[in-house]
C-alpha cells in the first residue's frame, strides 16, 4: 500500500523554504549561477520527496525539531551543512522564509 503524498500548504511552505536555502548554499559555496550544481539537485531532489512524504503532514513541525529521522545518514549530513551555512544567510535574502521556519515549532512548545 502506497502512502499518499502531502501536498498542503504547510508542506508546500517547507518545500519552498528549503529549495530556497539549498538554491543559496550552493550559488555561495559552489559558485553557480543559474542552476545548483548536481550534488544540490540531488539533496534537493532527496529533500522534497522526503518532506512529501513525511507521516506528519499538515501537523509537521520544522525537520530540526522532528522526533523521527527519516533522511538517510549522508543526507542528513549534507542537509544539515546547508542549514548551517543558509540560516544566517537567509535573513538577509529571504527575511520572511526565515522568520517563518523560525516560528515553526512543535505543537507542544507552542503550549
Amino acid at each position: 500500500m502506497k502512502r499518499q503524498l502531502n501536498n498542503g500548504l504547510i508542506v508546500q511552505k517547507e518545500k519552498e523554504i528549503v529549495t530556497e536555502m539549498i538554491n543559496l548554499y550552493c550559488k555561495k559555496k559552489h559558485h553557480q549561477q543559474q542552476e545548483v550544481c548536481k550534488d544540490c539537485h540531488n539533496l534537493k531532489t532527496y529533500a522534497l520527496m522526503r518532506l512529501s512524504l513525511c507521516r506528519f503532514g499538515e501537523e509537521k513541525s520544522a525537520c530540526s525539531n522532528c522526533t523521527v529521522h527519516c533522511y538517510k545518514p549522508n543526507y542528513r549530513l549534507e542537509m544539515k551543512k546547508v542549514m548551517r551555512y543558509s540560516g544566517p544567510w537567509m535573513m538577509l535574502y529571504h527575511p520572511v522564509y526565515a522568520v517563518k521556519h523560525l516560528l515553526n515549532k512543535p505543537k507542544t512548545q507552542l503550549k
